[in-house]
């Protein structure tokens, strides 16, 4: 008691120890503030719900405000309870819809596995000739550097193990031979760091930058496929016109019952800006204005949190798009179906005969200012008959016959 005694009288008040108290609590909500600002970071990135970030908030205040606030054990005990109880049900809740997610989400994002299409190797997926190539480059010097589509990387694979020779210059990544997909891709060759990059036209923004590079980029028609819309296969939508689907993506459509399906909100996913899907979405719906993609919060921990478009879920209530190749060839979902567009089917006979009415051309882009003469060999030869057997027997349709001329060049329009 004696000890008690020496503490100075101001320090024993009741407003004293209220602002003590009022300290202690804006400290420790201070704290929180932060821990549950980087448990957020954390958390969406693991792919865990933000509630649970929040949850994590409060753990401080929840521990310690208590503590700081009441004397009588049981309500300390009481408080801890209630807030162990409410975090364990929110835990629950979350593992329970992630699983729910998972359960109906189509991944349609570019997720080839590059390594099962690796030229030189015996258990390769790529298309192989029956004899050599009649166009051989023996030496590794001003081997054309090429680049590509996620969609198209069998088939620029199934060139290079066909034309190339067999070395470190021809390894993914390693010098001649490369995957940076399209938005990279076009980059690269705007820089010149590439030669020929496989894929659908590019944006208005890619063309933009490459002439700011000073690169003017032409493109070599070497193959076709079709641009396709997809539905969950319990959908009974099987068709929709040009019209219907640009209506759709503008917005004006917002109802599966008014193009003949079960009364359900439409939600029409979209791709990243500058994808080839993306950019021919762009370009089907012309002068039609495109509304706003889904979006979601995401956080990779090297941009922070940004929003971007949201991955197709597959619900019945959902439509997508891609290239055909794409879906049939390499995502090949079993929950997914393409849907016929103004009553044509996307196959390949219809795609080659021109039949589909969303047809687009396979690309090999190169540039203007291109000095390489082996990139000009290497394109003829796309074109003959040894390159297009490639292309169609990939999956693609080929040059012969369809609208585009072999082997013609053009400039950007």
């Amino acid at each position: 008691m004696a000890k008690f005694e020496k503490v100075p009288k101001i320090l024993q008040s009741p407003w004293t120890v209220t602002v003590g108290k009022i300290v202690l609590t804006a400290a420790v909500l201070f704290i929180s503030f932060w821990v549950g600002f980087f448990a957020y970071l954390f958390t969406t990135a693991a792919g865990v719900h933000p509630a649970i970030a929040y949850l994590s908030m409060a753990v401080l205040p929840a521990l310690l405000l208590p503590l700081i606030w009441s004397r009588r054990r049981m309500r300390v005990l009481a408080g801890w309870g209630i807030f162990a109880g409410v975090f364990v049900i929110a835990l629950g809740i979350n593992l329970g819809w992630n699983a729910y997610d998972d359960s109906i989400t189509v991944n349609t994002t570019p997720n080839i596995n590059v390594y099962e299409y690796l030229p030189f190797k015996e258990d390769s997926k790529i298309v192989r000739l029956e004899k050599e190539a009649s166009l051989r480059f023996r030496e590794i010097d001003d081997l054309p550097v090429l680049d590509g589509a996620a969609a198209v990387f069998p088939v620029y694979s199934a060139f290079v193990n066909a034309v190339y020779p067999d070395c470190k210059a021809t390894e993914l990544y390693e010098g001649a031979f490369r995957y940076n997909n399209t938005v990279g891709g076009y980059k690269l060759l705007a820089e010149r760091e590439t030669d020929i990059f496989f894929g659908a036209y590019p944006s208005e923004e890619q063309i933009a930058y490459a002439e700011e590079q000073g690169t003017h980029f032409v493109y070599t028609p070497i193959g076709a496929d079709a641009f396709v819309f997809f539905v969950h296969k319990d959908n009974p939508i099987d068709s929709l016109t040009s019209e219907q689907i640009r209506k759709i993506y503008s917005g004006e459509i917002t109802n599966w019952k008014e193009v003949g399906g079960k009364n359900e909100k439409i939600a029409a996913f979209q791709r990243n800006a500058g994808s080839g899907s993306q950019s021919m979405l762009i370009r089907f719906m012309g002068d039609t204005p495109i509304m706003d993609p889904p979006t979601e919060l995401v956080n990779d921990l090297m941009s922070g949190i940004v929003e971007r478009v949201s991955q197709y879920r597959s619900t019945t209530a959902a439509i997508g798009f891609s290239y055909r190749y794409y879906m049939e060839g390499i995502i090949q979902n079993p929950d997914i179906k393409l849907i016929a567009v103004d009553g044509i089917a996307p196959t390949v006979e219809n795609i080659a005969s021109g039949s589909y009415p969303i047809t687009g051309p396979l690309y090999a882009v190169t540039y203007k200012e291109q000095k390489n003469p082996n990139v000009q060999k290497l394109l003829a030869w796309i074109c003959s008959a040894e390159g297009q057997k490639i292309i169609t027997r990939t999956g693609y349709a080929g040059l012969y016959p369809s609208e585009y001329t072999p082997c013609s060049t053009r400039l950007p329009d």
